[in-house]
């Protein structure tokens, strides 16, 4: 999920279980264009480096689809600490778009609540047919055995960005490959103020995404089978540990990160000030900081065994944006049309690589735009390397409560508190008792 997710998150899923499977968007008074057929409100997730970045770059596409259709897309730009929020608001009063993207990880919660319209074979064929999506990028837009609730938009995985300056000022001529790498380069660049890898202490989903995928690197995937909480396992422990222990044990991450949910990370690396982070599509963040090129390089997440792979050589959540139609939309027609025109080729090719993310539309994706070093190593690892956070109804309350309990950690960190495996499985079991119970 793009744009990082620091939302609240503050409703629970015995909330969204009550929603009645009506509400949605589509209102003739606040927003939804359901009395005028020839309108469209959209709510777009916060993708640039701006809000305003974001509607210079959507207004021409959505120009070119009211040129070829007639009708007209009324944008807002929803930065994502207000976006799951605005949308559980809408799903319950029913004033709401017509059109909205959603965080890929939410997906299965967002469709327990009925407001959005099941993508069937009869939805995916109005859009040239389900086969025309990389499998992993359906694979989260919702529950397994149910039609999904979303269709892919934009394709995203995490990959290490390193400041090449910094490197060969500290003598190092390669990006860490394992995680002991990371924590010995680490040390070396962690001196005169500067510090080796920056974090986002206090940005739950981006908590969320570094232990899952450090968790499925020690065989834990924070859910058992059956889709029950387990939170405390020795493998979900040991992430958690590993990851807050870059800034308590191994001293490489600085202790103000702690306190940083909105990007600073970025723009302390684009400064100079930190050399490395584990982002998603970051490039066009660098550069509008005033980054070229060539100031900095793209590798894959570190593993264990420095190989990434599937098993425990995952190395990255399979992130992205979803695009979604609120079902109760009284231009159904209209909103399914503008889903086709935003995951078509032709728009998907523009789109992706304006933002640096990769296609999910497969015909998209094997155009050379995607050939760039930087978006090679995302889209290899989207193939070869990521795997889905877990599609189950409670995932948003599963990042609101382990996200905050590695938040809690992080800060007893940066105060200069031991970390211990005591101190996690506290914090863990904590986050489990606070899960919605069956």
């Amino acid at each position: 999920m793009r744009r990082f997710r620091a939302a609240c998150m503050t409703a629970t899923v015995t909330a969204l279980a009550t929603v009645v499977a009506g509400c949605g968007g589509g209102t003739s008074t606040s927003g939804g264009g359901g009395d005028k057929p020839k309108e469209l409100v959209y709510w777009a997730s916060n993708q640039g480096p701006s809000i305003e970045a974001d509607k210079k770059i959507l207004t021409p596409r959505l120009k070119k689809f009211e040129q070829e259709t007639g009708i007209k897309v009324k944008l807002e730009v929803v930065p994502w600490s207000d976006l799951l929020n605005r949308i559980l608001a809408a799903t319950t009063s029913g004033q709401g778009p017509d059109v909205l993207n959603i965080g890929n990880t939410w997906s299965s919660s967002l469709q327990a609540t009925g407001a959005l319209l099941p993508w069937d074979k009869k939805n995916f064929d109005k859009i040239g047919g389900r086969d025309r999506f990389v499998d992993s990028a359906v694979g989260s837009t919702g529950a397994e055995g149910q039609d999904p609730a979303a269709v892919p938009l934009y394709s995203l995985a995490y990959a290490l960005y390193y400041n090449k300056a910094m490197f060969e000022e500290a003598g190092i001529d390669k990006p860490p490959a394992t995680w002991d790498e990371m924590v010995s380069v680490g040390k070396k660049l962690s001196k005169d103020g500067k510090w080796a890898l920056g974090a986002e202490g206090s940005n739950l989903s981006n908590n969320i995404h570094q232990v899952f995928v450090l968790g499925q690197q020690h065989g834990a995937d924070f859910f058992d089978a059956e889709g029950k909480p387990d939170f405390t396992s020795d493998g979900a422990v040991a992430a958690v540990k590993q990851y807050v222990d870059f800034m308590a044990k191994d001293k490489i991450t600085a202790p103000g990160n702690a306190e940083y949910a909105q990007n600073q990370s970025l723009q302390d690396f684009a400064k100079g000030k930190t050399a490395m982070v584990l982002w998603q599509a970051a490039a066009s963040t660098f550069k509008s900081h005033g980054m070229a090129d060539d100031d900095f390089g793209v590798a894959p997440v570190p593993v264990a065994s420095g190989t990434p792979g599937a098993g425990k050589q995952v190395n990255s959540m399979v992130a992205g944006i979803n695009i979604a139609v609120f079902k109760n939309s009284k231009n159904l027609d209209g909103a399914t049309k503008f889903v086709e025109f935003m995951t078509s080729d032709t728009e998907q090719v523009h789109l992706n690589q304006t933002y640096g993310s990769i296609p999910p539309v497969k015909a998209a994706q094997q155009d050379k735009a995607f050939d760039r070093p930087d978006t090679a190593v995302l889209r290899d690892t989207l193939l070869e390397s990521a795997a889905p956070l877990p599609q189950v109804h409670n995932e948003s309350q599963f990042e609101t409560a382990v996200g905050t309990a590695v938040k809690e950690l992080f800060a007893d960190a940066a105060a200069g508190r031991a970390i211990t495996e005591e101190a996690v499985k506290t914090r863990l079991a904590k986050a489990e008792q606070q899960m919605p119970k069956k």
